[in-house]
């Protein structure tokens, strides 16, 4: 028996962070699946964390896991399948240092991760943008945050990680104004902004009037916001525009949508699906091409440029007995 205590702190250590130079957000997201799981194992086996051996998450164990997480937490399916994914790279891990446990993390390696359905993209229209933005109120300092905070991010497509993280240094106002972020996989890019979102910005950092390397969005402290503040913020700000914009109401709107909602004006402008992926930071074109299913218009113009088969209805006859002969098989 093998403690498991030993191997999972070496594998943050030097693993995720000494080999991998991982990210904070996976670091974070990895250290929240296995809290998860030393609170099942521990109230499962009747041991805490600290005394917990290898063998004890056993692919059993692990699987019981897996379903507390989609059935008592209600988790979703893709948030199983991360969870099971921070697992298999710990049990990778571990075959390679405790190869007496071959056994067990070969079965818990062999755990497979669950089919998901892919629902289409929620993204707002313009008039529900054009809500969004006037419900915040501009006679207050963190109304007009909030206000050049959405506007950035719709026109810019950012991933809240990316928006949480700007400083004034990143907004470049003079000849060939952008905004310069670091996304997933420390990859920068640079997007351009248009005249509009340059006048909100130029206002807002006139009045921010912070040093380069401050939060460019900051609390009302002078911090960072986190994350689930954004997202609070903004669903503040829906509610208050679902009154006067009702369809708001039908969906679920998250940072994610107003990603969304910039990929979708950019597709709906006649943009090339690879220009869009390079705006957004995405790696694999694959992953842009979700918005060609949300947009109907592509689909029509499709249906429209097909003319229409030139034979006449009928039920098809073979021409030669033995075609008939075959046909009735």
């Amino acid at each position: 028996m093998s403690a498991l205590a030993p191997p999972l702190q070496a594998y943050f250590t030097d693993r995720l962070i000494g080999q991998r130079d991982a990210s904070p957000n996976t670091v974070g997201a990895y250290k929240t699946t296995f809290r998860l799981l030393l609170g099942f194992a521990s109230r499962r086996v009747g041991k805490p964390p600290v005394a917990l051996d290898i063998a004890d998450l056993d692919a059993p164990l692990i699987g019981a896991f897996l379903a507390y997480l989609e059935h008592d937490r209600h988790n979703s399916a893709a948030t199983r399948n991360n969870r099971l994914a921070a697992i298999h790279s710990l049990f990778a891990y571990i075959a390679l240092h405790h190869p007496e446990h071959a056994a067990t993390t070969q079965r818990v390696l062999a755990i497979p991760a669950k089919r998901v359905q892919r629902n289409l993209v929620t993204y707002l229209t313009d008039a529900e943008v054009d809500a969004l933005v006037a419900a915040c109120d501009t006679a207050t300092w963190s109304g007009r945050r909030d206000y050049a905070m959405f506007v950035l991010t719709v026109q810019a497509g950012l991933r809240i990680s990316e928006l949480a993280r700007l400083t004034c240094q990143d907004i470049t106002l003079t000849s060939g104004a952008n905004v310069h972020t670091l996304g997933k996989g420390r990859k920068e890019r640079r997007t351009p902004l248009i005249p509009a979102t340059k006048a909100v910005l130029f206002a807002w950092l006139k009045e921010r009037a912070g040093e380069p390397t401050d939060p460019l969005f900051p609390t009302v402290t002078g911090g960072y916001l986190t994350r689930d503040a954004i997202e609070h913020r903004l669903a503040l700000h829906v509610a208050i525009a679902s009154v006067n914009c009702p369809s708001l109401r039908a969906k679920r709107v998250t940072m994610h949508t107003l990603r969304h909602t910039a990929a979708m004006r950019l597709l709906l402008a006649g943009n090339d699906i690879t220009v869009i992926a390079l705006w957004l930071g995405h790696e694999q074109i694959a992953t842009t091409n979700i918005y060609l299913h949300a947009d109907m218009t592509h689909k029509q113009r499709a249906i429209d440029s097909v003319n229409p088969l030139a034979t006449k209805p009928g039920r098809y006859r073979p021409p030669d007995t033995l075609l008939a002969f075959l046909e009735a098989l």
